[in-house]
């Protein structure tokens, strides 16, 4: 079930929400874990049992963590190893086994076999959630969750469930106890959901269709502009389908009663891939930093060790979007620049222009995105070929129909990647422009779901991972 589904938006979420709010308080996070269950079960039931054992496990080694903390640390780092190991060996069985077994096929090593599981939607992202839990008991960083149907709805809570963001358990530990409930964050919370929804049916939904089209086009029909129009409508596409992904599941948590950190802010008006990566995905950025870069020693062993460890994070980050080789060149990629910047290319950027910089960090950033939209090899270097001319045309009838056709969404989408639209309709501030508001909200929930009964096109990106 998608949060841009009819059945989502007139079934379940408004099944769900009224029965939260009849309930009493303290039943409300019982309904959150069996709701989210429910959710998670309706396209893959079998792999709600794969979750409930992460939940349990993660619960009662965590409860051991905690217990032997400040009496027996060693003991407690034993539990915390073991919980580890048991998330890392869920995780790699049921999305890197084949990988892994193909590769050693190739390699000659035939008794290796594929098993063609289906992957559980989202485990890597509820995987890595759980794991922070046990690794800040270790830490003293929070204190033992004493229930276990707490701990549950805080692992399977359905906005953020299947793709994000990554919520840590101490940025909500406090809110899974006690958390306010008022209309006026309720209503917030329709507001973001509604903006993340717009994003995703009119602009993702939108430019993806156009890259699905220019991307199926035979060699013979390729040219330089078309190919790069192509790629610009995938940018596009990923960012509003999983940005608008992240505003709905913020949205959805404030329906709730939560407050989750903010994922995504402005990544394509950055002046060099650092920054990029400071806005893109925050909440997996920082996972990595707290949880990787920094207990490998960060920066703090001198500079050989410190760009062993961007590299080593980067390589997982790669692997951890998918078991293909094509995401770890695109971790390796985006590793070996960010090095670069680190060593010298920053001290230049600050030095260039502002808008030279944005051209440099977008045409590094198109071009990983290559690499991560095509998990068959021969099929990125194809398309690269045809963005620097390997059919020797620089446009034709094609580009032009392209760019005719959509060159209303382009500008569009340009504008939505800024914050221009959010500072500068001043109008919306005023008195009378702040009445308007609930009326474009209903306005643009009615657009989105006459999008949503017309489309054929309606995938998340991310889904996958």
């Amino acid at each position: 079930m998608v949060f841009s589904s009819l059945t989502f938006l007139f079934a379940y979420l408004p099944a769900v929400l009224a029965v939260y709010y009849l309930v009493p308080l303290n039943w409300r996070n019982p309904v959150l874990l069996i709701v989210s269950l429910f959710f998670y079960g309706w396209g893959e039931p079998v792999y709600v049992f794969i979750m409930i054992f992460s939940i349990v496990m993660n619960w009662v080694l965590g409860k051991m963590v905690a217990r032997y903390r400040i009496s027996d640390r060693e003991k407690s780092k034993r539990f915390l190893i073991l919980c580890m190991v048991l998330n890392l060996l869920l995780l790699g069985f049921f999305k890197y086994w084949d990988f892994f077994a193909e590769n050693m096929r190739a390699l000659g090593l035939v008794f290796f076999r594929p098993l063609k599981l289906g992957l559980p939607i989202g485990i890597s992202f509820y995987t890595f959630q759980a794991m922070s839990y046990p690794i800040d008991l270790y830490r003293g960083e929070t204190d033992p969750q004493k229930s276990l149907v707490s701990f549950g709805a805080y692992v399977t809570m359905f906005p953020q469930l299947i793709a994000g963001p990554i919520v840590r358990y101490t940025d909500i530990a406090r809110q899974l106890n006690q958390r306010d409930h008022t209309m006026e964050g309720f209503y917030q919370g329709i507001k973001r959901f509604t903006v993340g929804l717009c994003k995703k049916v009119l602009l993702a939904n939108s430019a993806g269709q156009v890259f699905e089209a220019v991307s199926a086009l035979a060699p013979a029909q390729q040219s330089v502009l078309t190919a790069w129009i192509g790629i610009i409508m995938y940018t596009f596409q990923i960012y509003f389908d999983f940005s608008g992904y992240s505003d709905m599941a913020i949205g959805l948590g404030k329906m709730l009663g939560f407050d989750f950190l903010e994922n995504f802010n402005y990544p394509y008006i950055s002046a060099s891939v650092t920054e990029f990566w400071r806005r893109w995905h925050m909440s997996l950025s920082f996972w990595f930093r707290d949880y990787v870069y920094i207990p490998l020693g960060g920066n703090r062993h001198g500079l050989a060790r410190q760009i062993i460890n961007i590299m080593i994070v980067w390589l997982l980050t790669g692997f951890w979007h998918g078991a293909s080789w094509n995401f770890v060149l695109w971790g390796v990629f985006y590793g070996i620049v960010l090095i670069a910047e680190k060593l010298f290319l920053l001290k230049h950027l600050k030095n260039m222009p502002s808008w030279l910089a944005h051209v440099y960090t977008m045409f590094v950033v198109i071009i990983a995105w290559v690499l991560f939209a095509f998990t068959d090899f021969s099929k990125v270097l194809a398309y690269l070929g045809f963005m620097f001319g390997s059919t020797g045309r620089l446009a034709d009838g094609l580009t032009v129909y392209y760019l005719h056709d959509n060159i209303l969404l382009i500008l569009v989408c340009i504008i939505a990647c800024t914050p221009v639209a959010k500072t500068r309709l001043n109008i919306l501030r005023t008195r009378k422009g702040r009445a308007l508001v609930p009326v474009l909200t209903l306005l643009a929930l009615f657009v989105c779901t006459a999008f949503i009964v017309d489309a054929s096109y309606n995938p998340f990106l991310y889904f996958r991972f």
